[in-house]
């Protein structure tokens, strides 16, 4: 079974987007620990960026998995009904 691009694109990009978000999520963890966001210090640099990826991240993700699997039963509906690429 050969797997589409657009499905290897997905399942890419789910797995750079938790990756990235979890790497976000310890980023502040250790920053707080070590006093980065006394007196507004998460509020400027590439903080916001960061709590922007943590927020959001795992959100896209989770709707990007769901995209993959109505992707991959398109894909085997249609291959089970015969209806592939090259056959019309």
């Amino acid at each position: 079974m050969r797997i589409n691009r657009t499905e290897r694109i997905l399942a890419l990009a789910v797995v750079t987007l938790v990756a990235l978000a979890l790497a976000c999520f310890i980023a502040v963890i250790v920053a707080t620990s070590l006093g980065a966001g006394a007196n507004d210090g998460f509020g400027h640099g590439i903080w916001p960026s960061v709590f922007f990826i943590q927020y959001y991240g795992l959100p896209l993700a989770f709707l990007l998995i769901i995209a993959l699997l109505v992707s991959n039963a398109v894909r085997r509906s249609r291959a089970a009904n015969g209806r592939g690429h090259g056959s019309a």
